[in-house]
């Protein structure tokens, strides 16, 4: 996972350089505010690597443009008319699986970013980024690295509990699988990366639950993130 505000630069490193022949990154914007939308659209066509191919105000006609146009990354407000940003997330996710889908929203709710990564979203930015950590999420998500707001990952910290487990309670594996976890990987490509089988790998995953205090992936990757037992 990356933090972009702590490290607002090092994604352009991992993209190619603009203007060298590389089809730009093809952006679907879905916010129901005209203005923000409006804005988001001058920000982003200002890039030459960016192309913003269209708006939606709705979620049900964000997910209509999401499966006719098929972006490579759509921007998702949560608050949306009709269905939200989040059910738009869940099935563009299973009818358009290549899209990457990056949630701008006005709210840091645990309960919210917990549900977004659960669909497994390329990322969660508040609308209070700034315009340069806005055009670095879209470059980063388009090409695989995910990306949370500083501002939600402080939140996210501040959730630990008296006595939580600190990076010295796991083995060095378990920090392993973790770090993989964070990056978005399944238990099969954890297994794959690391040349275990997927049972071991699935026995690793239990441990780290337990040892963290948490219930699901989700939110060991939250715990690891929120404090710092993964590197950005």
């Amino acid at each position: 996972m990356t933090d972009l505000s702590a490290v607002p630069v090092p994604v352009g490193d991992l993209l190619p350089a603009a203007g060298r022949g590389s089809a730009p990154i093809r952006v679907l914007i879905v916010d129901d505010h005209a203005l923000v939308a409006e804005g988001t659209r001058q920000l982003l066509d200002a890039e030459v690597d960016l192309e913003v191919v269209g708006e939606a105000r709705t979620g049900e006609e964000g997910l209509r443009l999401i499966e006719r146009l098929r972006p490579d990354v759509a921007l998702l407000d949560v608050n949306l008319p009709g269905i939200s940003g989040l059910e738009v997330a869940r099935q563009a996710g299973t009818s358009v699986p290549t899209v990457a889908l990056l949630i701008v929203s006005a709210y840091d709710d645990y309960a919210y970013v917990s549900q977004a990564l659960d669909l497994g979203v390329g990322g969660y930015l508040l609308k209070t980024a700034t315009a340069t950590e806005l055009v670095d999420a879209v470059r980063a998500v388009a090409h695989g690295v995910f990306v949370l707001d500083k501002a939600v990952s402080l939140r996210l910290s501040r959730r630990g509990r008296p006595g939580d487990s600190g990076p010295t309670a796991l083995t060095q594996r378990e920090h392993e699988v973790l770090t993989l976890l964070s990056r978005g990987r399944s238990n099969k490509q954890v297994a794959a990366e690391l040349g275990l089988g997927l049972r071991t790998i699935e026995g690793y995953v239990s441990s780290i639950l337990a040892k963290l205090g948490v219930a699901s992936r989700t939110e060991a990757v939250l715990h690891a993130l929120g404090h710092g037992l993964v590197e950005p």
